[in-house]
């Protein structure tokens, strides 16, 4: 096995013992989800939302915002404590293992928890008969697009900062604002322009428009290339900053 490898087994060696604790938020919280949103706003919904019910429309943008906050949750508190509290990166560090060896393991775990919680939130929404295209298989794909996307500039970003108060802060000002105004819950065209323009600034959005074209089955059009490539450039650009911040505090 390559040197990531390893790091990538012990993260999941570590998830072995904890993974029950996933289990409420990677199935019950997508079925309560569904019902709440989906069937109770739905039901307030009058009529068709370009051309769809509301739960139909809503669940693409459910499951890349839930990719999202996955993708962040993996990279806050989990990095912090291997920097500050368990330090488990130094160890790693000062074995036989490069920066991006340590690296690349954790985003790799990260990856793989963004990847089961979507799946099975995709399950759940197949089993509500929100999925209307054959092509909703590649939503896990766009999901671990959406969470490279977010982990890597994320993780650099943890480990920059000296208290996890910070980390709240990320979470309060850019995570829940970039869900609410990424189109999960209505078109971003009913913003004012100047919101318009940060939704197209922003991860979330483009893994929302991907998703909602597989599981609606609509044509995607050229753009979705672009917005595959302004994807794979947050996670280029987050893993080279994230590399940079590492370095910056395991090698002294």
């Amino acid at each position: 096995m390559t040197p990531s490898a390893y790091v990538l087994e012990y993260h999941l060696v570590n998830y072995r013992r904890t993974w029950r604790a996933s289990v409420f938020s990677s199935l019950v919280l997508p079925l309560l989800t569904m019902l709440g949103f989906g069937l109770g706003v739905g039901g307030l919904v009058t009529g068709d939302v370009q051309g769809v019910s509301y739960l139909q429309w809503m669940v693409p943008g459910l499951i890349a915002s839930t990719a999202l906050q996955t993708a962040v949750a993996e990279s806050t508190w989990p990095v912090m404590s291997c920097f500050t509290w368990v330090k488990i990166y130094f160890a790693q560090a000062a074995a036989p293992l490069r920066i991006a060896d340590i690296l690349g393991g954790h985003l790799a775990f990260m990856l793989f928890r963004v990847l089961a919680t979507t799946t099975a939130f995709l399950l759940v929404a197949f089993l509500f008969g929100a999925l209307r295209s054959p092509w909703a298989v590649l939503v896990p794909l766009i999901a671990l697009l959406i969470g490279a996307a977010v982990a890597a500039p994320v993780a650099a970003y943890t480990a920059s900062v000296s208290s996890d108060s910070y980390l709240a802060i990320l979470i309060r000002f850019a995570v829940l604002p970039m869900s609410l105004f990424s189109g999960v819950f209505f078109p971003i065209e009913s913003l004012p322009e100047v919101l318009r323009w940060v939704a197209w600034v922003l991860p979330l959005w483009h893994g929302v428009d991907l998703s909602r074209a597989a599981t609606l089955g609509l044509d995607p059009g050229p753009g979705a290339v672009w917005q595959v490539l302004y994807l794979l450039l947050w996670c280029v650009a987050g893993w080279f900053l994230a590399t940079w911040r590492y370095r910056r505090r395991l090698v002294i």
